[in-house]
């Protein structure tokens, strides 16, 4: 089933389509500065593994959000996506650990997903007993694949996933680039992104490419995407794969919304209904 919420802005302008028609124009704009810094959090960079902890003044013990960034293996950092994952742990109550990994092209498949596991292993023997695994677009991506990963080292699974807009097909078979009104995100676009990041690795491996994970055994994931993105069939496809294997999945989408419109969480009321509704869903997955 997929729920839809209608929500709308508290700006007079969608901030998030402005910075995407920005991209789509090649011109340069602060991505970190789509959203507000949430109040109450701590926050500390840890060099090894590469990343930076984002706390709440009042956290619980155990769990704890592996949080991964997007920006099509090419950019996008933990400072970029400080805002919307220090939100995230807010609301949860749980600290989470935003982990940097290397970019394309001087860092191509696996190199990305080596450097995520590495970051769950030493959240393991830092003593995380519950890890939920939060990603956006190719950060996402990354999730899936960790998930994935585990059951190859014989790792304990993840509590559970969150995929925001998520990237799920390298082939850019969705019907929604056709039908949104996604003013970046062609196929053409998304298919040079997943050759360069690729490698020549093939865009079929389970280990790559979401759509075709082994889905048995995954643990409860939650899927959101907007409307009118491109990517929004992604989320569709990968949510049917999931619950025909037996995964718990819920899966929302935002109509009017474009990619990754939870990145201006404190300045729309969209992207806080989403962090709020991706808090509660973790809570009552996790318990706490």
């Amino acid at each position: 089933m997929i729920a839809v919420y209608t929500t709308v802005t508290t700006t007079s302008t969608d901030p998030n389509r402005a910075y995407w028609e920005a991209v789509g124009r090649d011109e340069r704009v602060a991505w970190e500065e789509l959203g507000c810094p949430p109040t109450g959090m701590e926050q500390e960079w840890i060099a090894d593994p590469a990343g930076s902890w984002l706390r709440p003044h009042c956290s619980s013990a155990g769990r704890v959000i592996l949080a991964i960034h997007g920006g099509g293996f090419v950019s996008g950092s933990v400072t970029t996506h400080a805002h919307m994952f220090g939100h995230l742990s807010r609301a949860t109550g749980w600290p989470a650990f935003a982990v940097e990994y290397g970019l394309v092209p001087e860092h191509v498949f696996p190199s990305q997903l080596n450097t995520a596991v590495a970051a769950y292993r030493w959240l393991l023997a830092g003593g995380a007993t519950r890890i939920a695994v939060v990603g956006d677009s190719c950060g996402a991506t990354l999730a899936v694949g960790l998930a994935a990963r585990t059951r190859v080292e014989q790792l304990p699974m993840p509590a559970a996933l969150v995929l925001v807009s998520a990237w799920t097909d390298f082939e850019a078979r969705g019907d929604s680039y056709a039908t949104g009104s996604d003013p970046f995100f062609t196929r053409d676009v998304v298919r040079g992104l997943a050759s360069d990041y690729l490698a020549g690795s093939d865009p079929h491996d389970p280990l790559t490419a979401p759509l075709f994970v082994e889905p048995r055994g995954l643990p409860p994931t939650y899927l959101q995407v907007g409307g009118e993105e491109s990517l929004r069939d992604d989320s569709r496809a990968l949510a049917e794969r999931l619950r025909d294997g037996g995964v718990a999945v819920r899966l929302d989408e935002f109509p009017g919304q474009l990619h990754t419109f939870q990145m201006a969480a404190g300045r729309t009321t969209v992207a806080d209904d989403a962090i709020t509704r991706g808090a509660r869903w973790l809570r009552s997955t996790l318990g706490g």
